[in-house]
């Protein structure tokens, strides 16, 4: 099995096990990492979730690793810009929330209140729906393809 194939499949196992993880609400979401209570698991293994989830779509296309295409191109920008977006989810939900637990407040001041939770939620599903996006952008793109 070459490189990539190794990849895109320890990427896959991730994504379906944090994916598995989040809708069971398993305990280890809530289970503490730190003495004071205060840094739950569930955010590492969130976390592990909005980066691997672009990375097994862009080990497992080519043409977005590779883009030969103008779409592929801009898809390919796209999905680098949601891997990017991955891996600095925590340290920007953290300037949102000003916590590790990302719990928000009716705070009036921004950090940890209403409209930075709204930025932290839009935040969230945006990495998850713009990585679905992507691959379903190009599937269809591959329809058109088989079309003409």
């Amino acid at each position: 099995m070459n490189r990539r194939k190794t990849y895109f499949y320890i990427a896959l196992i991730l994504t379906l096990t944090v994916v598995i993880l989040l809708v069971t609400g398993s305990s280890l979401l809530t289970r503490a990492l730190d003495n004071s209570q205060s840094i739950p698991f569930g955010t590492f293994i969130t976390w592990t979730g909005m980066i691997s989830l672009p990375l097994t779509i862009y080990w497992g296309i080519k043409d977005l690793r590779k883009p030969s295409g103008k779409l592929n191109r801009i898809l390919s920008v796209f999905l680098k810009t949601i891997m990017i977006s991955g891996i600095l989810w925590v340290p920007i939900s953290y300037l949102l929330a000003g916590n590790l637990a990302f719990s928000f407040s009716e705070k009036e001041t921004f950090q940890g209140g209403q409209l930075a939770m709204r930025w932290f939620w839009w935040f969230s599903y945006g990495i998850g729906i713009g990585a679905l996006l992507t691959s379903i952008l190009y599937w269809i793109s591959l329809l058109f393809k088989k079309i003409k």
